[in-house]
């Protein structure tokens, strides 16, 4: 069992940066990490996500915004988010996806640009 506890959202205006953080409560080394993105009346979508190879993958609106990044040492991933856009209002909430198939939420930090 792994809990995921999110950090670091907040109010900031449209251009502006902020670093969600992702804790775990154990090893991480092994999972597929994600940031997820609910905003009200829509379906939660995929941000961003790192392997345990390190690979990533981001949802287009996103590409060259955010940056995913993990430390493993720290059991901890991150997503440092620039240029926010109204848009990008939401609950981020945290994935942990294990090899066999497990899968783990955390409890959502709310981000919200102000335009």
């Amino acid at each position: 069992q792994v809990q995921l506890v999110e950090s670091g959202g907040g109010l900031v205006q449209a251009g502006g940066s902020l670093r969600l953080s992702c804790q775990a409560s154990g090893s991480i080394n092994s999972f597929t990490m994600g940031w997820y993105r609910q905003a009200p009346g829509k379906q939660r979508e995929l941000v961003a996500l790192v392997t345990s190879g390190g690979t990533t993958n981001y949802a287009d609106s996103v590409k060259g915004r955010f940056t995913i990044s993990r430390d493993n040492a720290k059991n901890t991933m991150y997503l440092q988010m620039s240029s926010l856009k109204p848009e990008d209002t939401a609950v981020y909430l945290c994935n942990a996806v294990g090899w066999m198939g497990s899968v783990y939420w955390g409890q959502g930090t709310q981000v919200t640009v102000s335009s």
